[in-house]
């Protein structure tokens, strides 16, 4: 371990000595326009479909370790496979088996929602009806009190059987205030929400990422208010990174290896990580470990060396409350994606073993590489298809419309994407300043 940190702090000088000569640290794309930016609104169907897909795969596996193991002994490769654990409450998951990828194939099932996926769809939703990207306070607010449940109000849960809301940590106190009348972003003041640098916007906002194409300076303004909900400080830092690497992930240049591209994309989201802050240094710490590493397979030597620095000796101002704090699952979620090195499989895999609050940094990065390979590549990616396209709302929502009343589940992916472009068609004329030619968005670039 010690060889290790001093390998790391030998690296970390490299990589800001490196950043400072040439103003990137690894491999970036090239352009062949520098004000406009051209997307198929075809095949961006399909990579939103693959998001959906992706992420739901990545979510349902990561809940097979959900809080299971949050300071050591941690899990490790040979533990995939095994039998599932309880979590640290004591219950396992409803669909508890082994620690393995939990695909639904059946035609006749549906991909659950949960809150992973469900917030982010109805967030969709919020933004067809309104037509625009930019929601008001009062346009979130009313979309939470009538799709979320209230405890009261809720269905059993078949795991706990009690009434469920699907709602934690900052996102329920949020609601709670909601509730009470309040809008954000005074929902997330820590003053009104004592849990606001809990993990929870981090999962909940990827999506305006997607529906600010190549402009993550847009993505960051539509994602700041529904990040505000429940975000503050560093919390909300580390969601405005995960937006911004789904903005960037249509302009990122394909002809890179799926390891340069997602590295590239983790470089640029970086930038925008205030200097000097926890998440920042996190950032540093993991990608120095990585680069010191013999092996991509060496992931579980990081993992310890982060817990160890951050949850065991609270360094770069990090003081660790809990498995779901913002912080050290920002730590565990670099840790799959730079030693997955752009594999969907193998990202999700060690997002699962990772540990802490795991079905979130998984069900973010399957999302992510769902979306760059579209549906057919993440189908490919498990050498399994046509994978189930139903998707089942109402297990953890409610008052939503039935886009499928013939089939199983509320509504599919190809369905969901489909009105994700048209709601895009509208952004990126309205809010991008851009236009439509051909069947093709043409989309100004920043200076």
């Amino acid at each position: 371990m010690e060889l290790l940190q001093v390998r790391v702090g030998l690296l970390c000088q490299v990589l800001a000595l490196g950043a400072a000569l040439t103003g990137t640290a690894l491999s970036a794309p090239v352009m062949a326009d520098d004000d406009i930016f051209f997307i198929s609104r075809e095949a961006y169907a399909d990579k939103l479909a693959g998001f959906w897909l992706g992420q739901s795969i990545a979510n349902w596996t990561g809940l097979t370790t959900e809080m299971v193991r949050v300071e050591p002994p941690f899990f490790t490769d040979a533990d995939w496979g095994k039998q599932a654990e309880p979590a640290i409450w004591g219950k396992f998951p409803f669909h508890a088996g082994t620690i393995d990828f939990f695909l639904l194939t059946d035609a006749d099932r549906a991909w659950g929602s949960d809150d992973d996926t469900d917030i982010e769809y109805m967030y969709q939703y919020l933004m067809e009806k309104a037509g625009r990207g930019l929601l008001t306070a009062e346009e979130i607010r009313d979309g939470w009190l009538t799709h979320i449940y209230t405890n009261a109000d809720a269905p059993l849960s078949p795991n706990t059987f009690k009434r469920e809301n699907y709602l934690w940590v900052a996102n329920e106190r949020a609601h709670e205030l909601m509730q009470a009348g309040m809008l954000p972003p005074d929902t997330s003041k820590p003053e009104n929400n004592e849990v606001s640098d809990m993990i929870d916007a981090q999962l909940t906002t990827e999506i305006f990422g997607l529906f600010a194409p190549a402009r993550p300076d847009v993505a960051r303004h539509f994602a700041d208010l529904p990040i505000s909900v429940s975000a503050h400080g560093d919390a909300a830092a580390i969601a405005h990174f995960y937006v911004t690497m789904h903005a960037l992930a249509s302009r990122v240049d394909t002809g890179l290896s799926m390891k340069e591209q997602t590295e590239w994309l983790a470089e640029k989201a970086r930038m925008e990580l205030p200097d000097g802050s926890t998440p920042a240094a996190m950032y540093d710490f993991v990608l120095a470990s990585y680069l010191a590493a013999a092996s991509a397979d060496d992931w579980e030597e990081t993992r310890d060396a982060v817990y160890n620095r951050y949850q065991a000796h609270g360094t770069d101002g990090y003081v660790y409350k809990q498995g779901f704090d913002a912080g050290i699952n920002f730590a565990a979620s670099l840790i799959s994606l730079f030693f997955g090195e752009g594999d969907l499989k193998r990202t999700i895999q060690i997002g699962t073993l990772a540990g802490w609050d795991s079905d979130n940094p998984t069900a973010t990065w399957g999302g992510l590489i769902g979306f760059m390979l579209g549906r057919k590549g993440v189908e490919e990616a498990f050498g399994k298809g046509p994978l189930t396209d139903a998707y089942w709302i109402s297990r953890t929502r409610r008052a939503f419309p039935d886009h499928t009343p013939d089939g199983v589940g509320e509504d599919s992916f190809t369905l969901m994407a489909e009105r994700g472009v048209k709601l895009i068609d509208r952004i990126v004329v309205n809010e991008l300043g851009g236009d439509i030619q051909s069947g093709t968005w043409h989309i100004p670039l920043p200076d």
